[in-house]
C-alpha cells in the first residue's frame, strides 16, 4: 500500500498512529489523525494538529506548534535552537499553520529572544533542503524551491515564488506575488508583484505572468495597468525614488498599487535593507 493510501485509511479512524520505532515524549500533544513514521523524534513541547503526517526520521523539538493537514517529509528538523550567537536559551517558538508541505531535510529554527516566534502560514510548499533561520515570517501560498537558505528575520509575503539554490540576506522582505529567479543573490528587498533575477539581484519588471494567473484585473484601467504605470514612475523615470513615491501617492491608487507603494515606503526606512535596484533595461 502506498503512503498516501495508508494515510487515507488510518486517518479515517481518527486516532493518532505512532510507529513503534518512533520516539515521542509523552507530554507531546498529538491530535486525531496524526501519523508518525519510523525513527521520528518528537519532543515534550510539540503540538501537532489533526491529520498531519510526520514522515520517517523527522525531528520535532522545542516549542513547536503544527496546524492541521501538514505533511512533513523524511529528515526535516523543525523547532530546534536558532543558529544565533545571541541565543541564551529562551523558550522561543516555531508556529506553523495548516496544509503546508515541508519536504526532505528542511530545517526551520525557532526565534532568538523571549516571546518571539518563527512563523509560517498556510498552504506553503518548502522543497528539499530549504533552511529558515530564526525569526522568519512566511505568509500563505508561498513556493520555495530546493536549496534556499534564508537568514534570520526574513519576511516573505503571500504567494511569492522563489527559485532554487539561492541565499536570502537577513532582514530582507519579499513582497506578495513576487518571483525570484533561481540562483539570484537576494540582499535587498524584493517589492511585491515584481520579478527579480541575477547576481547581484536586480528587478527586471513586473511578474506579469504571476499577476495574470492571480486574477488581477488586466483590462484597460485595471490594476495591472496602474501597477505598470507606478512601476515606470518609480523605476524608469528620471525622478529620484522618494519623489516618485510622493507623485504616486497623489494618484487614486487601487489596492495592488497602494500595497506596492506602502512596501517601498517601509523598505527605505531606517533599519531596513532597501529595495533591490532595477536593471537599466525595460522588461
Amino acid at each position: 500500500m502506498s503512503e498516501v493510501s495508508k494515510l487515507s485509511a488510518i486517518t479515517a479512524e481518527k486516532k493518532a498512529q505512532v510507529h513503534p520505532a518512533a520516539v515521542v515524549d509523552p507530554r507531546a500533544e498529538l491530535a486525531s489523525g496524526v501519523i508518525v513514521g519510523p525513527g521520528a523524534v518528537i519532543g515534550p513541547d510539540v503540538k501537532i494538529g489533526p491529520d498531519t503526517w510526520i514522515g520517517p526520521h523527522v525531528v520535532l523539538d522545542g516549542r513547536l506548534t503544527l496546524g492541521a493537514k501538514n505533511r512533513i517529509f523524511p529528515g526535516a528538523c523543525l523547532g530546534l535552537e536558532p543558529q544565533d550567537l545571541k541565543y541564551r536559551g529562551a523558550p522561543t517558538e516555531v508556529v506553523i499553520g495548516d496544509a503546508n508541505t515541508i519536504r526532505e531535510s528542511v530545517t526551520i529554527n525557532r526565534a532568538t529572544e523571549e516571546g518571539e516566534q518563527t512563523k509560517i502560514g498556510d498552504h506553503n510548499l518548502l522543497m528539499a533542503y530549504c533552511h529558515l533561520g530564526h525569526n522568519c515570517e512566511l505568509g500563505n501560498g508561498i513556493v520555495m524551491s530546493n536549496g534556499i537558505q534564508v537568514a534570520g528575520h526574513v519576511v516573505v509575503e503571500d504567494r511569492a515564488v522563489i527559485g532554487g539554490c539561492l541565499g536570502i540576506h537577513q532582514f530582507v522582505h519579499i513582497g506578495s506575488l513576487a518571483m525570484v529567479g533561481g540562483m539570484t543573490r537576494v540582499d535587498r528587498d524584493v517589492p511585491p508583484y515584481c520579478l527579480a533575477e541575477g547576481h547581484p539581484g536586480r528587478l527586471r519588471g513586473l511578474n506579469r505572468v504571476g499577476l495574470r494567473r492571480s486574477g488581477l484585473k488586466t483590462q484597460e484601467g485595471g490594476e495591472l495597468g496602474q501597477l505598470q504605470e507606478i512601476w515606470n514612475l518609480l523605476f524608469r523615470s528620471d525622478h529620484v525614488f522618494v519623489e516618485g513615491l510622493r507623485l504616486a501617492r497623489q494618484e487614486q491608487l487601487m489596492p495592488a498599487a497602494a500595497h506596492l507603494c506602502a512596501f517601498l515606503e517601509a523598505s527605505i526606512e531606517k533599519g531596513r535593507r532597501g529595495p533591490m535596484p532595477a536593471t537599466s533595461l525595460s522588461h
